[in-house]
């Protein structure tokens, strides 16, 4: 099998996507540590450069779930504290390690390290949150499949509300031309996506741009929100407040939705700021489903990038 990288949404099929997705249906219906023998006698490496809960956690805790060997490193804890160049890295793991799960800012870091020889996943970059996104399209299908609808994404408005410039607005903006639903990123001037991203998606008539959050809400069967000031733009979290005042999801902006829509935020949560109490905790949200969700579909994206196939 030739080697496959995961940086971004489209580095896969539509076809392999739902394969991943089924794949990790298949996962979670299972008991914890059943399946680890599927990469017995391997290892992965899951190196961070940026802080992280839910990554780190998920893909150490579903690594040995499978049966390999997870090498954390931090910064701090590796010679890239020291300035080791990337590719110097890069060409070390692939001797030792099966697969590289990388979380970075830097997207030229990023393909630097996919220059090794092994799989390598981008556990978040400052372009896009594929490993994100991904589990947040299985969280959408199974939350429709409990309300009995099994037709999928395909189709659905999907709402994003907040800093569309993002890499979490980013990866949306992918997924929706990917899995053909009509994304609508909101969001106040100057917090969107480039320009020839936006563009690209219009001419295939997946986006929609709207300048106030209950606009962008209106008829959204999902509502996806996320922090204003994401990792490396702390300095801006003043500037960023006094832009996205009023930009809370909540009851008001929730009313606009349909009926049966849920909400979404890949987690950290700043209460009060892009979403509040109520709706995090309320029965529309299914973040805690969501962030349990990275585990099983990186599981599933790990083996298929891997060529390890369930009997």
């Amino acid at each position: 099998m030739a080697k496959r990288d995961y940086l971004k949404m489209t580095d896969m099929t539509l076809a392999e996507a739902h394969r991943v997705l089924r794949l990790a249906a298949r996962l979670k219906e299972e008991p914890k540590g059943r399946r680890t023998g599927l990469l017995a006698g391997r290892a992965v490496a899951v190196v961070l450069e940026k802080a992280s809960t839910r990554t780190r956690v998920s893909f150490e805790v579903g690594i040995a779930q499978l049966g390999a060997q997870p090498v954390v490193l931090s910064t701090q804890g590796s010679q890239l504290a020291r300035g080791e160049p990337i590719r110097d890295t890069a060409r070390v793991l692939e001797r030792y390690c099966d697969l590289i799960a990388f979380r970075t800012s830097s997207t030229a870091r990023l393909h630097e390290m996919a220059e090794a020889s092994v799989p390598v996943i981008n556990a978040l970059s400052d372009e896009g949150h594929p490993v994100q996104v991904l589990s947040d399209v299985f969280t959408i299908e199974e939350a429709l499949a409990a309300s009995g609808d099994r037709s999928g994404i395909a189709g659905r408005r999907v709402a994003f509300i907040g800093d569309c410039a993002s890499n979490m607005g980013r990866s949306w903006l992918e997924a929706a031309q990917l899995f053909d639903f009509h994304l609508v990123l909101a969001a106040p001037e100057g917090y969107l996506p480039p320009t020839d991203e936006i563009e690209r998606a219009r001419a295939t008539g997946h986006v929609t741009i709207a300048a106030d959050p209950r606009e962008g809400a209106e008829k959204a069967d999902v509502v996806n929100t996320d922090v204003w000031a994401s990792m490396g733009n702390e300095d801006e979290a003043e500037k960023r407040r006094a832009a996205f005042a009023g930009w809370t999801v909540n009851a008001g902006v929730m009313e606009k939705a349909a009926k049966h829509a849920i909400v979404l935020h890949c987690l950290p949560a700043h209460r009060g700021e892009e979403i509040d109490e109520e709706t995090l905790e309320g029965p529309r949200s299914r973040v805690w489903d969501q962030a349990e969700n990275r585990l099983h579909v990186q599981k599933a994206l790990m083996l298929w990038l891997l060529g390890v196939e369930l009997a």
